[in-house]
């Protein structure tokens, strides 16, 4: 599923306009970017959470030449299911 059937899939579950449910996607996904930024969980009950990890920094290689690279350290957007989710999915 992508974004424009995901949309359309909102609009017609909540009874509304393809726009107003288009806006409300974006509004929720830049609710969600702008907590990470900050550094904040986001956490939707019954379905998952949101959370900021760091990744430490570690040795990797060049698949080309084989020579060792310095990988660094990162803050990595995470998701994390949540139970109701899973058994949904299972």
């Amino acid at each position: 599923m992508n974004k424009s059937e995901l949309i359309e899939a909102i609009a017609a579950s909540a009874d509304i306009p393809k726009a107003a449910a288009g806006r409300a996607l974006d509004a929720m996904v830049d609710s969600i970017t702008g907590a990470l930024k900050k550094g904040d969980q986001v956490a939707l009950v019954g379905f998952g959470t949101f959370a900021v990890k760091e990744r430490a920094a570690r040795t990797g290689r060049n698949p080309r030449t084989g020579d060792e690279i310095q990988i660094p350290a990162a803050k990595v957007p995470g998701f994390k299911a949540g139970k109701a989710l899973k058994d949904a999915v299972n």
